[in-house]
């Protein structure tokens, strides 16, 4: 993730104006004191957000230093610490809520990920997240699923056409309504159809999809379906896309990711990771402060 784009650096003043407004009312208790913190983990996890909380910082006072003694990414056990901060008193606390807030929600993420790609060891089959986060976080939402070993799916509308169930329910054909998307999105666009059965899933690789999107379709359903798509992917006219064809599940129980995995999927959709996933209790322990030479 660039840390240094316009785009995050507005998010990041958005959090703290959201918390610190016109300022920390408490500041001038801690005016002429700086001070020395680090975070402990109250639970084991995977970190997420270390490199966010830098530039946090760092946005209210650039003479903040952190010293990550976990990266993002790398798992942690309870009571371990996950890093230093030094810096003005004054600042350490006005800026202390919001990245505890950011950090222990990214490492719930990061952690819920790890849980479930870890059902996936092995099997080649990798696990993607989906467009269901929380307005105004998803790039930082999908950076953790990354952390937890998780893949992205696309960021948003303008990434790649996917073609769902109410697109189809409201033309008049899948034929019809894919050569439109293809006739007017740039070139190289990707479009992916929704099937919710076999036979659209069928109908979808004819009408030249790049990509199939299965959903709810069982372990069972998918062991028969998926050979006959790719035998047709591989025999479609070149005319109507490319001979190669990605194929996902969605819609899976998270218990049973192991069995779609078999099925010969590329890899499998979900929003557990960042829907279903739970904060992570870190702590900011403050340790000694000294006068401002």
């Amino acid at each position: 993730m660039d840390l240094n784009t316009p785009a995050l650096k507005r998010l990041l003043d958005t959090w703290l104006d959201e918390d610190i407004g016109r300022g920390d009312l408490t500041k001038e208790a801690l005016q002429n004191f700086h001070g020395q913190a680090h975070w402990v983990a109250k639970q084991k996890g995977v970190f997420c957000g270390g490199a966010l909380v830098e530039k946090l910082f760092q946005r209210l006072n650039e003479s903040v230093q952190i010293n990550l003694l976990v990266e993002d990414g790398e798992s942690f056990d309870s009571n371990q610490k996950l890093l230093t901060l030094h810096g003005p008193a004054a600042t350490l606390v006005a800026g202390e809520r919001t990245a505890l807030n950011i950090a222990m929600h990214l490492s719930g993420i990061a952690t819920e990920t790890a849980k479930l790609v870890s059902q996936l060891k092995g099997t080649g089959v990798q696990l993607a997240d989906t467009r269901k986060t929380t307005p105004g976080l998803r790039i930082v939402e999908k950076y953790a699923v990354r952390c937890g070993g998780g893949i992205n799916h696309r960021l948003g509308l303008d990434d790649a056409a996917m073609l769902k169930e109410n697109h189809l329910a409201w033309s008049d054909d899948m034929n019809t309504t894919f050569q439109s998307v293809r006739e007017s999105a740039p070139w190289p666009t990707r479009i992916i159809i929704e099937a919710e059965t076999p036979e659209q899933a069928e109908e979808a690789v004819k009408a030249g999809a790049d990509g199939i999107l299965l959903d709810e379709l069982s372990p069972q359903v998918l062991h028969k379906l998926i050979p006959h798509l790719r035998d047709l992917a591989s025999s479609r006219a070149t005319y109507k896309g490319s001979k190669q064809i990605v194929i996902e599940a969605s819609g899976v129980n998270p218990v049973e990711l192991k069995e779609y995995a078999d099925t010969g999927v590329d890899f499998i959709s979900s929003s557990a990771p960042i829907t279903k996933s739970s904060w992570i209790d870190i702590s900011m322990r403050f340790e000694q402060k000294t006068n401002v030479p």
